[in-house]
């Protein structure tokens, strides 16, 4: 399964036109950089992939692959080395959109609000939105919006048509009406995970980008990372909009492999990191955690699976994103392939950033990446 189906050329193209800054494209004379040095790149300390328990030529050729689906880069760490990185046609520190590989990170940023007290996952968002008092969305929760299973409205026009349009997307996404009981239907919904900000807000008295730079981005030395504000100057964009690249996004994989702390430095709760990558987050679609993808067998939802009047699927599916690759993987996933894959079984993060495909086909996904783990490891 990939991560949007059907009207990807209709999702994309509106992300495109209406803001999101596309990743340079990837230029058919371009080669790849030459290989690495072995002592450190872009502040990352480096080892040779068959000293990490890589084979070197399976790698090569992952990479190749990865090249032909229009990649702009493509990292492979392991045991917190960097066994390689390619990158072709943009330069390896220059920042380009990731798309929804921001609602990992906006996970992320709500965990750290709660590890320091500021909020917890079961507090109702009207606490925060004071709009929903008194109204059907009441009762949603900050878990609610974290598993996509708030019930909020949904609709392929509203969540990248108008949404993405909007001069202010906060109160846009605040101010659609509830369009199922909370927890009683999924969807991949962009407006209500876009609510976050608020909350985050509110909660921490912080633009949720200055809070993401001093309290993510900092302590992990992502810095070629930035979160951005929508046109009104006010909402920071929170379901898409992160600009980072193939090393930084790695660093953030990192802490996750390390269930919240880098170099003796808790950042996330350990309970957080496990209800966010290690459980499926809901009965709906074992595939999803809070805001992040897991390769748990179970039923499983794509982003825009077609549904019933009760939000129900219309097809159902059961299985896994990939198949043969420990049910312990995740990722954090983006429009057009954009891919940050995290083995914890193996110590291994894999990173694929492109150009956002603008076909119904996808070129590049959780299983492509996963075929390091599964093809590569010796």
């Amino acid at each position: 399964m990939r991560f949007l189906r059907g009207p990807a050329a209709v999702v994309a193209s509106a992300l495109l036109v209406l803001g999101a800054a596309p990743a340079v494209p990837a230029s058919a004379a371009a080669a790849a950089a030459p290989a690495a040095p072995r002592d450190r790149v872009d502040g990352w300390a480096t080892a040779s992939p068959s000293s990490l328990g890589l084979r070197p030529a399976r790698l090569d050729a992952l990479a190749a692959g990865a090249r032909a689906a229009d990649s702009t880069c493509y990292a492979v760490v392991r045991h917190g080395r960097l066994a390689r990185d390619w990158n072709w046609g943009t330069a390896r520190t220059t920042p380009r959109e990731v798309f929804s590989i921001t609602k990992s990170v906006t996970s992320a940023l709500v965990g750290i609000a709660v590890r320091d007290g500021s909020l917890r996952l079961d507090d109702r968002v009207s606490r925060y939105v004071p709009q929903w008092r008194g109204t059907a969305s009441e009762t949603v929760t900050v878990r609610n919006l974290l598993s996509n299973d708030s019930g909020r409205f949904w609709s392929l026009d509203s969540d990248y048509g108008a949404l993405v349009q909007a001069r202010n997307r906060t109160r846009y996404a605040v101010g659609l009406p509830q369009q199922y009981p909370p927890g009683s239907a999924w969807a991949y919904n962009n407006a209500a995970i876009q609510v976050l900000e608020a909350v985050l807000r509110r909660a921490t008295g912080t633009p949720v980008d200055r809070y993401a730079a001093r309290r993510l981005f900092a302590p992990l030395a992502m810095r070629h990372t930035r979160m951005g504000r929508d046109a009104s100057g006010r909402s920071t964009s929170v379901f898409f909009g992160l600009q980072t690249t193939c090393l930084d996004l790695a660093r953030f994989g990192r802490l996750y492999l390390g269930r919240g702390a880098v170099d003796g430095r808790r950042i996330l709760s350990r309970g957080w990191v496990r209800r966010s990558v290690g459980v499926s987050s809901t009965v709906h679609n074992a595939a999803y955690g809070l805001l992040w993808w897991l390769n748990r067998p179970g039923p499983l939802r794509g982003a825009t699976d077609a549904v019933d009047a009760q939000g129900q699927p219309v097809a159902p599916m059961t299985g896994q994103l990939a198949p043969g690759a420990p049910a312990s993987t995740y990722a954090a996933l983006g429009l057009g392939g954009q891919v940050l894959l995290v083995d914890p079984r193996s110590g291994t993060v894999v990173v694929r950033l492109g150009r956002p495909d603008l076909s119904d086909r996808a070129a590049y996904g959780f299983a492509d990446a996963a075929r390091v783990v599964t093809e590569a490891l010796r």
